[in-house]
């Protein structure tokens, strides 16, 4: 049986207590369950104060046997930060440019060039999605099409090698595009002047979509994830441009993280569908589901702790 844990942005004592709150228990600097383990849904770092103990514990998990994990977007991103550029000397293959830095500020003051070193090893290892037979894991989307593009080019390159983040890192390669897919989800394109803003205030022009569900019925502000409360987008319709992956009620389970959801009581967005990020690191949630091997997911199957921030 699995315990799924979403994004934990670098808050240890709150993944101390949530796994605590599960029937872990620390032996030897490593926390255990006599009959569970746990699933991580990546992004395990930026944003929080403790990153270095965040990642301690997950990785000593791992490497016991009494946890897994999935890379999540801010591992990926951190590869092609500290990957220097093949073509373009001085380069990296994510530029450090203001915002990018501002995003991974908080890992890069954290940890010393030795622990960034581990980390950056580690983070190779981790793999883009797990599948039990039971539930399956990604950060973000589960389309088959994408994971076949990923398989492939893993095939021909190796798994994130410098050659393999190099295609994932130029816009327009298919291993680009479906990178993005996975570890962010599919957008689509808000109308001319609409906008929504991001966890980092930002406004974006563009919404992620409930990926796993027909547009059908829908309008854009519906169609997003999280839902929009934006009056004017409720009026428009999805574009014909989106590239959804539906995934049918007969599959497994699949769990995400990614999305920074709002709401203070987690819920399955599906019934085979859940996502694990309730944004620990803006006054949210840390949430894991307790899955016991149901094929239609339960609300009371979600256990949170409070973020401490």
């Amino acid at each position: 049986m699995h315990d799924i844990i979403g994004d934990i942005h670098g808050h240890a004592d709150e993944l101390v207590e949530l796994l605590q709150k599960l029937g872990y228990e620390e032996h030897s600097e490593v926390f255990q369950h006599p009959s569970r383990q746990v699933i991580f849904c990546g992004d395990f770092i930026d944003r929080g104060p403790q990153i270095r103990d965040t990642i301690n514990i997950v990785r000593r998990m791992c490497q016991a046997g009494s946890a897994r994990a999935v890379m999540g977007n801010h591992e990926l991103n951190a590869l092609a930060f500290h990957t220097p550029h093949p073509v373009t000397p001085g380069r990296h293959l994510r530029s450090h440019s203001e915002k990018n830095i501002h995003q991974h500020h908080a890992t890069l003051r954290q940890l010393d060039d030795a622990d960034m070193h581990q980390a950056l090893d580690w983070f190779r290892s981790l793999p883009v999605t797990i599948d039990t037979g039971e539930l399956r894991v990604v950060h973000a989307c589960w389309d088959e099409v994408d994971l076949t593009t990923l398989g492939m080019a893993t095939e021909k390159f190796g798994y994130m090698t410098p050659e393999f983040l190099f295609e994932a890192t130029e816009s327009g390669n298919p291993v680009f595009t479906a990178i993005e897919r996975t570890m962010k989800g599919p957008e689509m394109r808000l109308p001319e002047g609409c906008y929504m803003v991001d966890k980092e205030g930002t406004r974006r022009p563009s919404a992620r979509i409930r990926w796993f569900e027909s547009a059908d019925g829908h309008n854009c502000a519906s169609y997003s994830i999280p839902a929009l409360c934006d009056s004017t987008l409720a009026e428009v319709p999805v574009p014909l441009t989106i590239r959804p992956a539906p995934y049918a009620s007969t599959n497994p389970p699949v769990f995400v993280g990614h999305y920074w959801l709002p709401d203070k009581t987690p819920a399955p967005l599906a019934a085979n569908i859940a996502c694990v990020d309730y944004s620990v690191a803006k006054d949210g949630l840390l949430t894991a589901y307790r899955h016991h091997g149901e094929t239609t997911l339960r609300a009371d199957n979600f256990v949170t702790v409070p973020s401490r921030n």
